[in-house]
């Protein structure tokens, strides 16, 4: 029925006229359901993008060359961090980057150290947004940095993250659930590029508790206001789930958009946490976020309790995460 969805769009549009939000309101990537498109400041602010990155010049030059000649958003600044390359071609290739304006190297021949490196190159950015990237992100199209924004300057927003894809065009990264798998997992992980997901949710605005640092948008003023990443607990794992429950604790909302859409070409410079010599550190951060988090991994407000943990895709739990009335009465 065409027009009920009008008349949703129409009582959407009026809600925004009332909180004097400039925006336009659309049909999302189906006709059954709806975009708000919020109007860009009328100077739009500068975004600081900082890239940890060690050699794979060949990888990293496919999101330079995609923010550089195929991003629609312009007013933003690279902070590249090399840490520690020594691949010849990667190095000619990070000075050739350094001629432009726009682009600064920092070398840290330090251990990795993600939420360090991070950190580091926070202290030295200009922008009002911070944009933590990976160095291995592909955009897809023009608009996704413009989308991100868009969603990053809205009053309450303190962070936002895009929609990944694997290569093979299935979902990498469509929002956090904490607790998955005992601290946190991607919903709706794999999803084939074509699906809605569960309910819709993998193709329209969420709220979520966390989203990736693979490609996240947060004001300044909120990464100073909650202290960035944690460099002394969590080098590697959890950083960016932890630094987005903080941004939550400080009273800000956690947005994911599908309409920044970016492949996510995974690990490919550092490897995978299962490497036998990293599953020390590893373990390490898991106890860090179970002690730090334990009743919000529990109960994550943006995922149904009726639904499993132990998966990325939605399953019913069996039995429920869920409290049932009539269980407070029982005595055994």
């Amino acid at each position: 029925k065409d027009y009920a969805l009008e008349a949703a769009r129409r009582a959407i549009r009026e809600h925004l006229e009332r909180r004097k939000i400039k925006a336009e309101v659309v049909a999302g990537d189906d006709k059954y359901s709806h975009r708000v498109v919020y109007a860009l400041p009328k100077k739009p602010p500068l975004v600081s993008l900082i890239v940890p990155t060690r050699n794979k010049a060949e990888i990293l030059k496919l999101f330079v060359d995609g923010l550089r000649e195929n991003t629609d958003y312009q007013n933003w600044e690279m902070i590249l961090v090399d840490n520690g390359s020594d691949e010849p071609e990667s190095l000619d290739y990070f000075k050739t980057l350094a001629e432009d304006p726009r682009i600064s190297v920092m070398r840290d021949d330090g251990p990795f150290n993600y939420s360090r490196l991070n950190n580091r190159a926070a202290r030295s950015a200009k922008g009002e947004i911070l944009g933590l990237m990976n160095n291995d992100i592909e955009p897809i199209g023009r608009d996704w940095l413009t989308e991100m924004v868009r969603q990053a300057v809205q009053p309450g927003v303190g962070a936002v993250g895009a929609k990944l894809y694997y290569p093979n065009d299935t979902l990498q990264h469509g929002g956090v659930i904490v607790g998955l798998g005992g601290v946190a997992g991607h919903f709706d992980k794999r999803l084939p590029r074509e699906k809605r997901g569960y309910f819709g949710r993998a193709a329209i605005v969420n709220n979520f508790s966390a989203v990736t640092a693979a490609c996240l948008l947060t004001p300044k003023k909120v990464w100073d206001e909650v202290g960035g990443l944690d460099e002394h607990h969590l080098a590697v794992a959890f950083n960016d789930v932890d630094l987005c429950l903080k941004i939550r604790k400080a009273g800000y909302r956690i947005v994911w958009t599908p309409y920044a859409e970016l492949y996510h070409h995974e690990s490919v410079s550092r490897g995978l946490d299962t490497a036998p010599e990293k599953m020390e550190r590893f373990a390490a951060e898991v106890r860090t976020m179970q002690e730090r988090w334990q009743t919000r991994l529990e109960a994550d407000p943006f995922y149904n309790p009726n639904l499993t943990l132990d998966f990325e895709r939605p399953h019913l739990g069996d039995p429920p995460r869920a409290t049932r009335p009539w269980e407070q009465y029982y005595v055994g």
